[in-house]
């Protein structure tokens, strides 16, 4: 039977305040030792998903970082449900309901409070277990903590018996004279644990809170996004109602396992006093006793002849209160509400949002890149340069023909994006060195130039053959007066498809003359073409490489790209086979996004949606970025990150959420937030880019590649037409203007 232990990041921890803020909630502090609570918790919960189950996270968006760190920091791995907003403690289980049903139909959850302080690890999972084939049943099992001292700190439970037996009530926390008679008569402390089964606690909502259950459903995303999913907007629309009133008030399932380990949810500040290692921080004590003192970085408390003190000091706020009163510190914090609200929490910036970026994305191509890279990048023959030094210098190296038809693409699509700049001077010369010097006689373009332009190789590469037919086709679409561009697109075009082999693919020149990734260029010249008004053939070959793709090129099972083959075209032997590049997942996914809706073709759009999520999953979260390259089993084969994979993370998670469902849009939207937010930290304010980033967050001090300016432009073009389409709120950037 397997497990899935679910710990519940919600709650703010009002009576920790000013410690315990919205920002940072007391689950993330460290109340009980060096850990913190929630990685505590996570410790003492996640092996009981060692037979087969998985750790689940349910928290705010807003605390994703403290999530992901502090799981980083112990080393444990989860799947993270992200609320949009706070619903309460019905809808948050619900979502984990629902993403565990969809997992395993007969999976067992233990939903568990991130904030609990419970020593004994071994004693609480065994009471999880012992709790577990009741819940299989059908039983909704809550742990009920034998009590050590009346308190009006939490809530109580009446049983039908010892051990484990049915609820016959649930009491709200009392009064201490109340409470005192509740331990009298045998009750027990509510500790807010449940042991149920997914299936059976979402017939249970179904039955008596069938609105919770709607509402959660549809915000639970289909598209993954591999360890962390952004619940969908419907969440918030769920009634915002706890899992007492809606479902265990009311239950006929209810059941309560009594159980005798140390147990406290260090509510407030005399709890964590008596834990005895709340304490932090630098004091000097002067006849005081009993206090607890919490100190912030550079902060010194001193106290004298005091008793039974909690002195708690943050940088911007200080709480002195009675140990005795600590229960009180709630109504503290709602006069705070009022008179000085800016205290309520701690100041924080927020990640850059999607239409912020966009808007500085614009700026820095407008004012910076195009400029630098027409004049410094360009000779006065028209030939582009192949790299710039990060202090802005041309360097002497070989060309690419690759390199210039990348760059010929770059200043025609600003040109259609209204940039001012002169780019029809550019593009002009541009495509004259490109004839005159990089085209052979035979039409077809040879590979390399010499610094000083004379042939260095004459191979025929697809792959550039490719990039000639997609800027020929760019300049064409904007309306360059050359009457030779589709004569010279077409006797490219005619050349490559003589050679085509059995199966409709085409063999590359070089060391892996079997690969998709020259079929991909292909495939986006041929898109270019026909979307400029070229002739039907174009949309055959258009046609003949979606059918290669979803019939060779990816996997039938595991719906991901592969990059190299054999004569067959089945994956080439050894580690070349086996390689996935999550770049290459998204620019597919957004090339077939694109041809799904040229054609209306939904077997297209789901391929797409598959290896979206499969380019996901090479998305690390420290730092936010896309990695060069997975094995076959999805496991990392490079913690390198170059700049391109994050600009087709971006294209594709926008073009996906042109036409995505409203629940899966948000999600994927706030993918093409983080994936802008990764680009930027490649681009540097001279309109230059560093390349390639190592696994510690540093890179690799090289000149600035070329090439790299072709996925930047794709990925802004990607931008301003997802905004036109979709009208996204505060993404105003239509172009280059």
């Amino acid at each position: 039977m397997a497990i899935f232990p679910v710990i519940m990041c919600g709650g703010s921890g009002t009576r920790l305040w000013p410690a315990s803020r919205p920002s940072r909630p007391k689950q993330f502090i460290p109340l009980a030792g060096n850990r913190s609570l929630f990685q505590e918790t996570a410790l003492r919960i996640a092996p009981l998903a060692d037979g087969g189950g998985r750790l689940v996270i349910v928290g705010g968006v807003g605390h994703r970082d403290w999530i992901v760190d502090q799981l980083d920091e112990i080393g444990v791995e989860a799947q993270i449900l992200l609320e949009p907003e706070a619903r309460d403690s019905a809808p948050a289980m619900a979502a984990a309901a629902v993403w565990v049903q969809a997992m395993d139909p007969q999976g067992v959850i233990a939903f568990v409070a991130s904030d609990h302080h419970v020593p004994d690890h071994e004693a609480f999972r065994q009471a999880v277990r012992d709790s577990a084939d009741a819940a299989r049943a059908g039983q909704i099992v809550t742990l009920g903590i034998k009590p050590t001292e009346p308190s009006s700190a939490y809530g109580y439970i009446r049983s039908a018996g010892r051990g484990l037996s049915a609820v016959e009530a649930f009491q709200e926390k009392p009064d201490a004279l109340m409470a005192a008679s509740y331990i009298e008569a045998g009750y027990l402390w509510n500790s807010g644990n449940f042991i149920v089964s997914a299936t059976g606690l979402l017939d249970e909502l179904v039955r008596l809170a069938p609105a919770v259950e709607s509402a959660v459903r549809l915000a639970v995303p289909t598209v993954s996004a591999g360890s962390i999913e952004i619940l969908g907007p419907s969440f918030s629309s769920a009634p915002r109602i706890s899992i007492d009133y809606a479902v265990m008030e009311k239950t006929g399932l209810a059941s309560v396992l009594e159980v005798e380990f140390a147990w406290s949810d260090l509510g407030a500040w005399d709890a964590i006093h008596a834990s005895g290692e709340g304490g932090t921080g630098q004091h000097i004590f002067e006849d005081a006793e009993g206090c607890l003192v919490r100190a912030g970085d550079g902060v010194l408390v001193a106290a004298m002849g005091v008793r039974n003190l909690a002195i708690i000091a943050e940088a911007d706020a200080i709480l002195v209160c009675d140990l005795a009163r600590a229960q009180d510190v709630k109504r503290v914090v709602e006069r705070i509400r009022a008179v000085s609200p800016q205290h309520l929490d701690f100041a924080r910036s927020r990640p850059e949002a999607l239409g912020d970026g966009a808007k500085r994305f614009a700026n820095w191509l407008r004012l910076n890149a195009l400029p630098l890279w027409s004049t410094v990048g360009q000779s006065e023959d028209g030939g582009f340069a192949e790299a710039l030094s990060l202090d802005g210098r041309t360097l002497s190296m070989s060309r690419r023909a690759r390199v210039q038809a990348r760059q010929i693409y770059v200043y025609a699509q600003a040109g259609a994006l209204g940039w001012s700049g002169p780019w029809r001077r550019i593009l002009s010369a541009g495509l004259e060195k490109l004839y005159a010097d990089y085209l052979r006689d035979d039409g077809l373009c040879r590979a390399v130039l010499t610094a000083e332009s004379a042939p260095l190789d004459d191979t025929a590469m697809l792959y550039d053959q490719s990039f000639v037919l997609f800027a020929l086709a760019t300049a064409r679409r904007v309306g360059l007066d050359d009457p030779t561009l589709e004569a010279r697109a077409l006797s490219i075009r005619n050349a490559i498809t003589a050679n085509a082999l059995a199966n409709g693919a085409f063999r590359e020149a070089g060391e892996h003359p079997y690969q998709s990734n020259a079929h991909m260029h292909l495939f986006e010249a041929a898109l270019a073409w026909e979307e400029a008004g070229g002739d039907a053939g174009w949309a055959d070959l258009a046609d003949r490489i979606a059918k290669l793709a979803m019939t060779v090129f990816i996997d039938p099972q595991g719906g991901f790209l592969r990059e190299f083959f054999d004569a067959a075209w089945a994956p080439a032997p050894g580690d070349e086979g086996r390689l996935v590049e999550p770049g290459h997942q998204f620019e597919w996914a957004w090339l077939l996004a694109r041809y799904a809706r040229l054609r209306g073709r939904d077997d297209a759009f789901q391929a797409a949606r598959r290896l979206y999520e499969n380019g996901r999953r090479g998305v690390t979260e420290r730092p936010v970025v896309a990695l060069d390259a997975l094995n076959d089993d999805m496991t990392v084969r490079s913690n390198r990150a170059r700049l391109w994979p994050q600009t087709e993370w971006l294209k594709a998670a926008l073009i996906l959420g042109e036409v995505a469902t409203e629940r899966d849009r948000v999600a994927l939207m706030e993918d093409a937030a983080a994936a802008q937010r990764a680009i930027w930290m490649y681009l540097t304010p001279q309109g230059l880019w560093r390349d390639k980033q190592l696994p510690g967050g540093g890179f690799i001090d090289e000149p600035a590649p070329a090439s790299s300016f072709y996925h930047i432009m794709a990925a802004f073009s990607q931008l301003c037409d997802t905004a036109k389409a979709r009208g996204l709120a505060n993404v105003a950037v239509t172009g280059l203007r």
